[in-house]
């Protein structure tokens, strides 16, 4: 069981990304799928939430018109699509599975993305 993320790279301000994080030994049908970030001296803090039941979305308010969580069940994976990326967003980003019922969580081990010029 493991979440595999890819995408992370260098990009200047105003690029785009897009994340991806598949899960391999289970899907995401239970699990709510999250994206954490975590910048160099500070805590990791949730950045969008995609729940299980009814897709409901949820973003932090400094990534709210930038960021779009997103996901295909058909592929067992959730994607976070970052555009209008700014220097403060630079930041290891995980993603996170959690079946809250059952307390059930899984990390994927992060994948960098750096915004510089």
């Amino acid at each position: 069981v493991q979440l595999v993320e890819s995408g992370g790279a260098l990009v200047q301000p105003g690029g785009s990304l897009r994340l991806s994080c598949t899960a391999s030994g289970f899907t995401f049908d239970n699990y709510d799928g999250n994206w954490y970030r975590q910048a160099p001296g500070k805590e990791r803090e949730l950045v969008a939430t995609l729940a299980s039941f009814g897709g409901a979305t949820h973003y932090t308010d400094s990534v709210k018109g930038r960021f779009t969580i997103s996901k295909d069940d058909d592929k067992a994976t959730i994607y976070l699509q970052m555009n209008s990326l700014k220097p403060e967003d630079t930041a290891v980003y995980y993603c996170n599975a959690h079946w809250v019922l059952e307390k059930r969580e899984y990390w994927g081990q992060g994948t960098q993305v750096t915004v510089s010029s």
